[in-house]
């Protein structure tokens, strides 16, 4: 019974999630950076760089989900900030998406940056 109550919750997190983004993908991203490394190594890394307590604290949080259109999205609990990273024949852009323009919103850019 647990187990179904904790699907249940991850399920509607994740429609909330997901809205958020859609949302806040409508507008244009808070920046777009491009790199020659693979969308996948790209991923990987702001996932991990995402998760670092000693900069993010308690909120330090790197959730990874693939893309229906290709690519991957990383994205902070809430997707209070997020990063689209898609695949593209000479590399692979990344669009960095933030819902607020505070302290913490710069230093999630900055480690997605570190990656590229």
């Amino acid at each position: 019974m647990r187990v179904i109550l904790a699907m249940a919750a991850t399920v509607l997190l994740t429609g909330c999630v997901s809205s958020t983004m859609e949302a806040t993908r409508s507008g244009s991203p808070s920046a777009q950076m491009d790199s020659r490394k693979s969308a996948e190594l790209i991923a990987q890394c702001v996932q991990f760089s995402w998760q670092d307590e000693a900069v993010f604290g308690v909120d330090a949080s790197g959730y990874l989900e693939s893309r229906e259109q290709g690519g991957f999205t990383v994205h902070s609990r809430d997707a209070e900030s997020f990063v689209d990273i898609v695949p593209k024949s000479a590399g692979t852009r990344v669009d960095y998406y933030a819902q607020k323009n505070d302290s913490m919103a710069l230093r999630r850019k900055a480690a997605a940056a570190t990656c590229l």
